[in-house]
């Protein structure tokens, strides 16, 4: 007699862009049993060979995800998730909530601590088309200039995001990892997601292939940056500008 095996444990990477979720995946999937794959969500994310997926609707979506996913290197899989940024939930109106119920769902909120430094990154991404580096090259990246009201709306964004994140899931479903720790600590925040998970403790080796594309500070890349503190000034985000040491 013959027994199905069992499908295994679901879990998403939630984030704004340019939170660090690349560099949370590669770790991730230098576990045995952790397999994550990437953008479900991007139609040229190169994990996923279906160019046509995104026809299916949001169950469909999820089922291939969860239950039909790639598996390119055999691991024995016991935690199977993707990521999804927060753009695309507005492209894809009912995934959300399709989300949101799909059974024993375990969520990785990706965020940093300075909104500002995501928008920053987000800016440089899309003016160079370099969105990730593989290369410790002293390339210098452009600095930016920001609107006023494209950073309002791009907080006020985060914040509604993360918000609705804690009032749709359990506290005990819900996994915050900041991008900064995970940078100075790897191992710590690893060992936390590890738990988080349910899966056996691994310690990695090594260093990770992608590279930070950016350390220089907020004021030193970002052209209009003593406009924008000044404008910001006072508010709920007038923190996002105080000059101080970045990781």
């Amino acid at each position: 007699m013959t027994h199905p095996v069992p499908s295994p444990g679901a879990f998403v990477i939630l984030a704004m862009p340019r939170t660090g979720t690349h560099y949370l995946e590669e770790l991730l999937n230098k576990h045995p049993n952790v397999l994550s794959n990437g953008e479900l969500l991007n139609t040229y994310d190169t994990n996923w060979s279906d160019k046509g997926r995104l026809a299916g609707s949001d169950h469909e979506l999820l089922e291939l995800a969860y239950l039909r996913y790639p598996n390119q290197t055999n691991k024995k899989v016991t935690r199977v998730g993707c990521k999804i940024n927060e753009p695309q939930f507005h492209e894809r109106p009912g995934f959300f909530a399709e989300l949101a119920r799909w059974p024993g769902l375990k969520v990785i909120l990706m965020v940093r601590k300075n909104t500002l430094e995501s928008l920053r990154s987000l800016t440089q991404a899309r003016q160079t088309r370099q969105w990730l580096k593989f290369s410790s090259d002293n390339d210098a990246t452009p600095s930016v200039k920001l609107a006023i009201p494209c950073c309002e709306a791009y907080f006020k964004a985060a914040d509604e995001f993360h918000n609705r994140l804690a009032r749709s899931f359990a506290s005990a479903d819900l996994h915050v990892v900041e991008y900064e720790n995970l940078l100075i600590e790897p191992s710590a925040c690893m060992a936390k997601i590890w738990d988080f998970l349910g899966v056996a403790a691994f310690e990695h080796t090594g260093t990770a292939n992608l590279k930070r594309q950016e350390a220089r500070p907020l004021d030193q890349t970002i052209e209009n940056f003593e406009e924008l503190r000044r404008h910001f000034a006072g508010g709920p985000y007038a923190e996002f500008f105080e000059v101080g040491e970045t990781v």
